[in-house]
């Protein structure tokens, strides 16, 4: 069955069976207060309103049976996959690895480290925790889509140009066909999002495709009863 997406800057085609909604980040130390975004200055309330939108095509997708796949930045306790360049950068308030108001920053099995709850893993769908910003890196994951006949990627989640875009230019490396949703995804700096948008289109979709969710829910089929 092959769905077609009205997207930037052509048309995005589409086999859910060897397609899988890739969900980047949505964890509690970027979109909730408290968290590691928040330590660095930025106004989380930005990621946090897309949300609604990535809970409904998660759910379609769900319900059309396609395959989950969420993410979740973050490092062993020991901080031994942590290059100390990443933990020492810059002037946060808190740095990889300190206490924060859920938890330790940045750290598997922290509270901040969880997924929002609104998106919550379910049972079958897979989670990968990530040392670095890109979904591909030292996790397995091209492994793993590979033996279940993956191709092509449904994309959201934050932020937009940093792990969102890291995670697409390593898939598109790989040979799959990626589509960014437009809503589904968002940036601490609006400018950011905007310029991100662009360039994963530019010169005939050199790294995806883009499409608001509205126009990817209306291509999906109807899910069977």
């Amino acid at each position: 069955m092959t769905c077609t997406v009205a997207a930037q800057p052509f048309d995005y085609r589409f086999d859910p069976a060897h397609t899988a909604l890739l969900i980047i980040d949505m964890q509690r130390d970027f979109v909730e207060p408290g968290g590691f975004g928040a330590s660095l200055g930025n106004d989380v309330s930005l990621l946090q309103a897309i949300i609604p939108t990535v809970q409904r095509v998660l759910l379609a997708w769900r319900a059309l049976g396609g395959l989950v796949v969420h993410t979740r930045e973050a490092h062993l306790p020991d901080l031994s996959d942590c290059p100390p360049a990443k933990r020492e950068r810059g002037q946060p308030s808190l740095r990889i690895g300190d206490v924060g108001p859920m938890g330790r920053v940045l750290i598997r099995g922290e509270p901040g480290h969880a997924i929002v709850p609104a998106l919550a893993p379910v049972e079958g769908e897979i989670v990968i925790d990530k040392p670095g910003k890109g979904a591909f890196y030292a996790t397995g994951l091209h492994e793993t889509l590979q033996e279940l006949g993956i191709t092509h990627l449904i994309v959201m989640g934050v932020t937009t140009e940093v792990c969102v875009q890291t995670s697409m230019r390593e898939a598109n490396d790989r040979g799959y066909e990626c589509l960014l949703v437009e809503d589904g995804t968002d940036s601490y700096f609006p400018e950011f999002k905007a310029a991100t948008l662009a360039m994963i289109r530019a010169q005939g979709a050199i790294v995806g495709w883009t499409a608001p969710s509205a126009l990817l829910l209306q291509a999906l089929p109807a899910p069977t009863p």
